[in-house]
């Protein structure tokens, strides 16, 4: 996928919230706008879709200038090759499924080549399409309404956090579509989401704001390890992106092996992926611990040898967090200053962090 590059230098102001945005973002797969709610993410997207007008700035997407201020310059939301996913599929009720794809297919942007087959296997829609949208579940009707937005042709894909209001089942039946679109239909993402667990999955690139500014914005597992650092990035959990290949699954017990750069990881089922499948995994620092030696006769399945590297006090919590290097990854721990103290913790070390199998996030 070739990355597009979107410029948004934008100031919005909506009943006292005021949006400040300066960004240049090469869109390349998933890129997550992430933060506390009310903190101006779904306001953004609506900026770059053409449905809120800024009151200053510009917007430019690769060489199309879709809005500037100074030279009275605003492109229409229906001229913009942007598709939409709202939280609500907003399907038309009257049709069936296949009439809404037929729909959104008829009103794709000139140029656009977009296969509906392809669309229909891809989202698994084929059991629906005479389905009418009432007797959709929330998870299928979120699919459908990913397909139709598809089936526009758009050249950039805006989703508003479509899983809110999704169980937890719902959303481990969409998160697998989320994860392969981009690549597969060539569409750079933005995903507005204020789910770390969620981003953790599907992001290359984090976005993160707050009280309607940028706070920070690099790669999801730099981005993920400053997590629960900042106050204004709403206390989520700092943690570690490990990325990984399935190994085995043990269906009797429920596990899944994953191989992390020669380390291997036990966890919950992931039955949906097959052996050798590529998987991103979130550990949460505070779900680690360390020891000095490699510990005997305990129920904890992952422990793994590293070497520490860092340390980092946090004086005003009385926590720390530590950085300890892996055979291919690097893994941080949230741990008390009393118990670096006591440990005698210092760069260089040779440890063994420790992770309940139930920790991980990236479970069936």
């Amino acid at each position: 996928m070739s990355a597009e590059r979107l410029d948004i230098r934008v100031e919005v102001s909506l009943d006292g919230f005021r949006l400040d945005v300066d960004e240049s973002l090469a869109l390349d797969g998933v890129t997550a706008v992430f933060g506390p709610s009310g903190g101006g993410k779904s306001t953004l997207l609506r900026t770059v879709a053409g449905l809120t007008r800024p009151d200053a700035g510009r917007i430019r997407f690769g060489d199309a200038l879709w809005f500037d201020a100074d030279r009275r310059v605003d492109v229409p939301a229906h001229r913009r090759p942007v598709g939409f996913l709202f939280q609500d599929a907003r399907l038309f009720p009257h049709l069936d499924v296949a009439g809404n794809l037929d729909f959104a297919a008829r009103r794709a942007a000139p140029g656009a080549r977009v296969d509906r087959h392809g669309v229909v296997d891809a989202l698994d829609l084929s059991a629906l399409l005479s389905r009418r949208v009432s007797t959709l579940s929330g998870g299928e009707r979120q699919r459908v309404a990913l397909g139709r937005t598809l089936l526009r042709g758009p050249r950039l894909l805006l989703l508003d956090e479509p899983l809110t209001g999704l169980d937890r089942v719902r959303k481990a039946e969409i998160l697998p579509y989320l994860e392969q679109l981009p690549a597969q239909f060539d569409v750079p993402t933005l995903y507005v989401s204020h789910d770390v667990d969620e981003v953790a999955a599907l992001a290359h690139r984090m976005l993160v704001l707050a009280d309607g500014r940028v706070q920070c914005h690099d790669r999801a597992d730099v981005v993920v390890a400053q997590l629960g650092l900042e106050p204004s990035a709403g206390g989520y959990g700092a943690g570690s992106l490990l990325e990984g290949a399935v190994v085995d699954h043990d269906a009797r017990l429920r596990l899944t092996r994953v191989d992390v750069g020669g380390d291997l990881l036990t966890l919950p089922h992931l039955a949906r992926f097959p052996v050798g499948a590529a998987v991103r995994l979130r550990v949460r620092a505070r779900d680690v611990a360390l020891g000095l030696e490699r510990p005997r006769g305990i129920s904890i399945r992952n422990v793994l040898p590293g070497t520490l590297e860092e340390i980092v006090g946090h004086p005003d919590t009385g926590a720390a967090d530590v950085w300890i290097r892996l055979r291919g990854a690097r893994l941080q721990a949230r741990l008390t200053v009393a118990a670096v103290e006591d440990l005698g913790l210092e760069p260089g070390m040779d440890v063994f962090a420790l992770i309940k199998s139930v920790s991980f996030d990236r479970a069936d």
